[in-house]
Parts: C-alpha cells; sequence; structure tokens
C-alpha cells in the first residue's frame, strides 16, 4: 500500500502517550476488561454528552466528552496487551467513532433548530458532512484495490475532536455561543476542504501510480 510520510497530530500523541497508555492497558486487561467494552462505553458517554448538548448545557457536555476522550485511545492499548488483532474490533471502533460523530452534531443541530438559528443549523449539518466525508474518504482509499494510506488533511478526527472540545468548553465557560458558532464554521470549512485535500491525494497518487 502507498503510504503518506508526513506525521499527523495523532501519530505524535500517540508517540507520546504510548508507554503510560500501555501500562494502564496491561491493568485494565487483568482486571478481565475486554477492549470492545471500552469501545461501547465512550460511546455511551459521548450520547450523555449529546444530552447535555442538545439542551444547550455546553461546559457539562464538554466535560463529559473530555472525560470519554482517553477511551478512544485505551480500547486499541487494551487489545494489544491482550493481543487481539482481530478485524472486527477495528471496524466496531471506526463504526462506533461515526455514531459519536452523529450524536454530537446533531445535538448541536436540534439545539440550534430550536433556538430558531437555521444558519447555525445548516453548519452542523455541513460540519457532519465534511466529518463523514473525511473518514469516508480514508476508508475506501484503504481498499485492496485502491491500497492508498491517506491521513493527509487540515482536520483529522482528533483535531475535529479537539476543537469540538474546546469550544464547547469556552462556551459553557464564558456563557457566549460565539466560540461555539465559530468553531462549528471552522469545522464546517475545515473538514470539507480535508475532504477535498484527501480526494486530491488519492487522484494524484493514483495518477503517478498509473492506475
Amino acid at each position: 500500500m502507498t503510504t503518506d510520510e508526513r506525521k499527523t497530530l495523532t501519530d505524535r500523541l500517540r508517540n507520546l502517550t504510548r508507554a503510560p497508555l500501555d501500562r494502564c492497558a496491561v491493568f485494565v486487561a487483568r482486571l478481565g476488561i475486554q477492549p470492545d467494552w471500552i469501545t461501547a462505553f465512550g460511546l455511551l458517554m459521548v450520547a450523555l454528552a449529546a444530552v447535555f448538548i442538545a439542551r444547550g448545557e455546553f461546559l457539562a457536555g464538554g466535560i463529559i466528552l473530555l472525560l470519554s476522550l482517553p477511551l478512544d485511545a485505551l480500547d486499541g492499548a487494551v487489545a494489544r496487551a491482550l493481543e487481539r488483532g482481530g478485524a472486527f474490533g477495528m471496524v466496531l471502533d471506526s463504526t462506533l467513532d461515526r455514531y459519536a460523530d452523529g450524536f454530537i452534531f446533531a445535538a448541536l443541530s436540534y439545539y440550534f433548530a430550536e433556538s430558531g438559528r437555521m444558519d447555525m443549523l445548516l453548519a452542523a449539518l455541513a460540519a457532519l458532512l465534511g466529518s463523514y466525508l473525511v473518514s469516508y474518504i480514508r476508508a475506501r482509499a484503504d481498499d485492496a484495490k485502491v491500497a492508498v494510506s491517506v491521513t493527509i488533511g487540515w482536520l483529522s478526527r482528533l483535531e475535529r475532536v479537539l476543537v469540538l472540545l474546546i469550544m464547547m468548553l469556552a462556551a459553557g465557560l464564558l456563557g457566549s455561543l460565539a466560540p461555539l458558532e465559530i468553531g462549528l464554521l471552522i469545522l464546517a470549512i475545515g473538514a470539507n476542504v480535508t475532504a477535498l485535500q484527501r480526494l486530491k491525494h488519492v487522484y494524484t497518487t493514483l495518477r503517478d501510480r498509473g492506475d
């Protein structure tokens, strides 16, 4: 498979946190906790955060999202500790990530619809669409028939999650919708630009390869 050599923010953080995360994963594995359980529990936390977000309680929603973030990396570390390399765990993780994205943006869409802010409702839907396309293009490019590794772009999933966290916490702490509106516009534009960046990368790679 053709790979992209550029290190993403996700790669850098994974390298920095791998040792302590692996130690924690060994302890969790000894308790008999399965990685799929951690993945599912992480989604439940996001769903709970979405309830608060839909009600306009952004600080509480942001804190719950922040607490759920380590689980997104812990499940894979526990799978390594248990020497589980099954493909289903990867598929489940990616699938539940899409549900998590859907819950958050659905909650934001609901809040702005209830507030009569159709402009921000459209921004939330555009951010959701871009987020899905970023992941979809990578998944399709990973197919054996295409075999192009795609991790480039402005807003990979970790960057999108960080923008969401910052805008939620800032909106809650400041008691203002301005950070939320700015963050949503960044996501609406940035996620879709990232999807186009990845699509261009796949096209260029295939063209250079003669496919």
